[in-house]
């Protein structure tokens, strides 16, 4: 049976965070006219719910065509910052050899679960050069607007219909850094290996529900081990 290992991108395996601020800035202008004075908080959440909570912060009403609109903005900023990507961004400690050892394992998918919109994922990914390991048609990104739970399964339908077979609930992890990425994951029904990585710290990931809470990536092993666990069969 296929398993599938979902990787939450910003604060799990890169650090664009300057890249994506100015990028921010430039499509809020572009959408509204005004600069940009406050960014709303993105650990685990959805590039639509960052968008909105953004246009509150800055005192602008939202209409209905302000998420397309900011969508379509942000995707032409960051495109053309990927040199930006390349010279100021980061792989965090062991995304790369974790990713390449999972991709190893027998039977894995990988792909990627992201609050990000897919454009600016795969743009991410590429110019760090991590692309290489993940399936990003079988991703879920913000751009779907979807609750992030809602997503994971996405993700599993994606992956059942692309590599074939079906992805059981629990042959699903989802690695990521924030407690609103755990509480997806078991929304969802999906196993979770949580990184002590961006904000939270490893208690606050513990008290959320994580079944496995690591400092971060850097131990190969460490990570390979404990996704092999989350994802092994039960015994009869």
């Amino acid at each position: 049976m296929p398993r599938l290992v979902l990787w939450n991108v910003d604060h799990t395996l890169v650090d664009v965070g300057k890249v994506t601020r100015e990028a921010y800035a430039e499509a809020f202008e572009r959408v509204t006219g005004r600069p940009l004075v406050r960014l709303a908080p993105a650990a685990g959440r959805t590039e639509s719910e960052i968008i909105f909570e953004t246009l509150a912060f800055n005192d602008v009403a939202p209409t209905e065509d302000h998420l397309p609109e900011f969508m379509a903005a942000l995707a032409d900023a960051f495109a053309a910052r990927k040199g930006a990507v390349r010279k100021e961004g980061r792989v965090l400690p062991g995304a790369r050899e974790a990713l390449a050892a999972v991709a190893r394992r027998r039977g894995v998918v990988q792909s990627v679960l992201t609050g990000s919109i897919r454009p600016n994922a795969v743009t991410k990914l590429k110019a760090l050069g991590l692309a290489k390991y993940l399936d990003f048609e079988v991703g879920g990104y913000g751009s779907e607007t979807y609750p992030k739970a809602a997503l994971v399964e996405l993700a599993r339908t994606r992956a059942a219909e692309r590599h074939g077979g079906v992805i059981a609930e629990d042959a699903t992890v989802l690695v990521a850094d924030s407690p609103r990425d755990v509480q997806a994951a078991k929304i969802a029904r999906a196993r979770m290996l949580a990184v002590a990585t961006g904000t939270a710290t490893q208690a606050e990931l513990r008290g959320a529900g994580a079944d496995v809470v690591l400092p971060s990536l850097a131990e190969t092993e460490t990570v390979v081990a404990a996704i092999e666990e989350l994802t092994a069969t039960p015994p009869a």
